[in-house]
Formats: C-alpha cells, sequence, structure tokens
C-alpha cells in the first residue's frame, strides 16, 4: 500500500514505533473520556472527522492528491467499513459496558484475527501446524483475558462481543487492503485520507440520527476527543507508513505488541481502572500466540506488516 519512499528521509522509524503504540494505547484511554460527553457513534464520528481533518491539512502541506480513480474510491469506501466506522463504533459502544484496560487488551487480538481471515477468506496463506498452535493459544490467551470462568452480566457481555467483532472486521479488512489497493500507485498520505474521510461520510446520517451529545461536556471529554482524531485517527496513520516503509516487516507489524502496554498504564494511572491477574496473563497468551503463528507467515509475507494499520 506504500509507494517507493526514500528511507533516509524523516526521524528514525525507531521513534515512530514506540509514539505509534503510544497513540493507539492512550485510544482506549481517549474514548474512555469521549464517551463522558456523546454517544459511542458520535465517538467515531468525531474521530473520523477530526481525523479526516488533519490529514488533509497534512495532505495540502505536502502537495498530495487525493485519489482520482473510482476503483480506489470503492475499495476505500468497503476498507474504512471494516477497519474505520464499525470496528471504531463497536468498541466506543464496548467501552461502555467494559474497561479501556480490556478493550484494548482485546485489541491485541488483531495479528490472529488478521491470520484467520487470510487462512479462510482469502487463502493466501496454507494451514500449517505451526499457525494452527498459534490460533489456539491466543484463544486461550483470549479466553483468560475475559475471564470466562467468572460468568458475565449481560453488559460486559454486549462489550466483550462489540470489541470481539471489531477485532474480527480488522482481520477482514487488512488483507481485503492487500489484495484490492496493495498495488495501488497512491501515495499513503492520499489512501489514509480518502479512507478516513469515507469513514466520516459512513457515520454521518447515524450520528445524525443517533446522536446524543452532553450540552456541558468537560473539557477534558473535547480533548479527548481532538486527540482520538488528530493523533490516533490523523498523526498515527502517517507515522504507521512510515514505520511500515522503514522498518522490517516482522518488525512493523509488530507494534500491536506494544499497544497493549501504554492501554493497561493510562487505564490503570489516569481512570483509576482495576487490573485484574487474568488480564494481562491472558494478554501474554494472545501475544505470544501470534508470535507463534506469525514465526513461519510472516517471513513469507512482506506486506504483512499492514495488518498494524489502523488497530485501535
Amino acid at each position: 500500500m506504500t509507494a517507493p519512499v526514500d528511507r533516509r528521509d524523516g526521524p528514525p522509524w525507531q521513534l515512530s514505533f514506540v509514539i505509534l503504540g503510544a497513540i493507539w494505547g492512550c485510544s482506549f484511554w481517549w474514548i474512555k473520556l469521549g464517551l463522558r460527553a456523546v454517544s459511542p457513534v458520535d465517538v467515531a464520528f468525531v474521530r473520523l472527522c477530526a481525523g479526516g481533518a488533519a490529514l488533509l491539512v497534512i495532505a495540502a502541506v505536502t502537495g498530495t492528491a487525493l485519489p482520482r480513480r473510482a476503483s480506489t474510491w470503492r475499495h476505500l469506501f468497503v476498507f474504512s467499513l471494516l477497519v474505520n466506522s464499525v470496528p471504531f463504533t463497536l468498541f466506543a459502544y464496548g467501552e461502555t459496558h467494559i474497561s479501556s484496560v480490556l478493550a484494548g487488551l482485546i485489541n491485541a487480538l488483531t495479528p490472529l484475527t488478521t491470520l484467520v481471515a487470510v487462512l479462510v477468506l482469502f487463502r493466501q496463506e496454507r494451514a500449517t501446524r505451526t499457525i494452527l498452535t498459534g490460533l489456539v493459544v491466543g484463544l486461550a490467551g483470549v479466553l483468560v483475558v475475559i475471564g470466562v470462568w467468572r460468568g458475565f452480566g449481560r453488559g460486559q457481555l454486549l462489550g466483550v462481543l462489540a470489541c470481539l467483532v471489531a477485532v474480527a472486521c480488522y482481520g477482514v479488512g487488512f488483507p481485503y487492503a492487500r489484495t484490492r489497493l496493495g498495488d495501488s500507485k497512491e501515495s499513503p498520505i492520499a489512501l489514509a485520507t480518502g479512507q478516513v474521510l469515507c469513514g466520516a461520510g459512513q457515520l454521518l446520517p447515524f450520528a445524525l440520527i443517533a446522536g446524543r451529545v452532553n450540552h456541558h461536556p468537560a473539557p477534558s471529554s473535547l480533548a479527548a476527543l481532538a486527540a482520538l482524531g488528530v493523533l490516533g485517527t490523523g498523526v498515527a496513520y502517517i507515522l504507521n507508513f512510515h514505520v511500515i516503509s522503514r522498518a522490517p516487516a516482522t518488525i512493523a507489524s509488530s507494534v500491536t505488541y506494544l499497544t497493549p502496554l501504554f492501554a493497561v498504564f493510562v487505564g490503570v494511572a489516569f481512570l483509576s481502572e482495576r487490573l485484574t491477574w487474568n488480564e494481562p496473563v491472558g494478554a501474554v497468551f494472545i501475544l505470544f500466540g501470534a508470535a507463534i503463528a506469525q514465526g513461519r507467515a510472516g517471513r513469507r509475507r512482506r506486506d504483512g506488516a499492514a495488518a498494524s494499520v489502523a488497530s485501535s
């Protein structure tokens, strides 16, 4: 999905990598704060509007034109449904019932859902013993993270399911982008801008119909919504493409391993959320399962790094 880039330009990819993990990890904290002011669909809508505005400014400053081909816009529309408008809304809804920490840990499942989609829907990989072992370990991690032995209240179950469906959308979206947009001659900024604008347009009617606004929002909620859009959906996309274009594929895709660490830290430190023993233990299983499954598949797929795009 990326255009040829001079690898000597810009800051070191390692710096972008850490900042990207921090921004996406903080996104779950910002979602929780944003929900104090607006409804879940509005959180996603404002996020995409602010992100789109930031990307339009970046495109204008860099002299980047938006995509011109109708086919590119069609694929961006579908891609945005899968990785922006639907999962952003589902994660926001999920966080009305569960903690931002748990939502961030569930998001760590993204590499595994991507691999499942590659195996089952797109048939770009063969199900080896190594991959299946990684999937089983990752599934066990999910069960530990959500603490299935405790049972669920209806609200918590709905929150967990919403986040799991969101991660499944990511899993389908990334290989879709590789097959439909992987050969695009458009620049990363053009693709990211078009993608986010499509997402904002998709949510506009729902925001108008189902939106709920607190007419006296706290400044912290407004700041969180702005950060979620400008940083989490605008700047982060550019940082992500910067990492993808410069770092080895196996390292670029591992930003998903860094994001939960920041999600846990800010959730506990700034929201006073409780971290139970099973959540970090389960997250380790999920990430270990992803590492096992990607160990063989990742070496065969240079473009596997796209699986880290927009995964928050």
